[in-house]
């Protein structure tokens, strides 16, 4: 046998070779693919529970011209429905809107891993110092206000992944929305020169909220 066609052969080995592992990898990748997504499909984990305890305004809204400045802290409370399904909460910005428009900034809440039917609760405070809005949002509210209420909005934002065993999932959104009705103790707006403020306002009672993931 020539020096040529003993090089052709062992080119041909080493692709063969190069093929089987190729295909061993891959044959192992779904392997692991498929075995992950049964034990998910198995134990169909459930979209946590969240709750809007309270609400407590920490100085009266004031609206500018238009503008809106607001400092609030929220309790906000998390319920890990499953049995055997644990959730890592990887990034979770909470903010508060009126409107569908942000009168709040965003303040992110640590990481947090949850366990089987655990409860986590969350108590920031939310602000916002003369935030723009536009001027129907403004009209709208002066309007709550001298009805004696307003009707906002505490939305979380973040990342979640489930945790079976060993096995951590792929990161998945979620998005959460709150309803928070405050209400005066009289209807009423104090202020002036155009710089009108909310005397009193108080949450009215704990909510549930909508979740998606």
């Amino acid at each position: 046998m020539s020096k040529e066609d003993k090089h052709h052969r062992h080119e041909h080995h080493l692709r063969r070779c190069c093929g089987c592992l190729a295909s061993c990898l891959l044959a192992l990748v779904l392997i692991v693919a498929f075995v992950a997504l049964v034990i998910y499909l198995a134990l169909r984990p459930s979209k946590p529970s969240f709750y809007l305890q309270d609400l407590q305004l920490r100085r009266p809204i004031s609206l500018g011209d238009p503008s809106l400045t607001a400092s609030a802290q929220v309790t906000l409370a998390s319920r890990n429905p499953n049995e055997h399904v644990g959730i890592f909460y990887k990034r979770l910005d909470v903010f508060v809107t009126y409107q569908n428009e942000a009168v709040t900034v965003p303040v992110s809440l640590p990481p947090q891993y949850q366990g089987h039917r655990d409860v986590t609760v969350w108590s920031p405070v939310l602000s916002g110092e003369s935030v723009p809005v536009a001027g129907y949002v403004a009209d709208a509210l002066k309007q709550d206000v001298a009805a004696g209420f307003v009707a906002l909005q505490v939305k979380v934002d973040g990342r979640v992944k489930w945790k079976v065993g060993s096995w951590v999932s792929g990161s998945y959104h979620l998005f959460v929305s709150c309803p928070a009705v405050l209400s005066a103790g009289y209807p009423g707006v104090v202020g002036g020169g155009g710089n009108n403020s909310v005397s009193s306002l108080k949450f009215a009672q704990p909510t549930g909220c909508s979740v998606e993931v």
